[in-house]
């Protein structure tokens, strides 16, 4: 978890899953882009974000302790 790989593997992770819900939340949103509470879809996506970040954290005491994944 103290490494430059493991975070830089973390940082990765967080940012396609923060993206991955802030385009889940506008595909499924019926009504135009403009329209959209980019206030609300942003935070969600910080929040998918975070807890993509305690999961990677949390991944070191069942997987590699050297990068983010939970498989060994």
């Amino acid at each position: 978890m103290f490494t430059v790989t493991f975070w830089k593997d973390a940082a990765e992770r967080a940012i396609r899953t923060s993206a991955q819900a802030l385009l889940a939340l506008w595909a499924t949103d019926i009504s135009g882009v403009l329209e959209v509470d980019w206030v609300q879809a942003a935070s969600v996506a910080a929040l998918a974000a975070i807890t993509s970040m305690l999961m990677s954290i949390a991944a070191t005491g069942v997987g590699n302790s050297q990068d983010a994944s939970a498989i060994k």
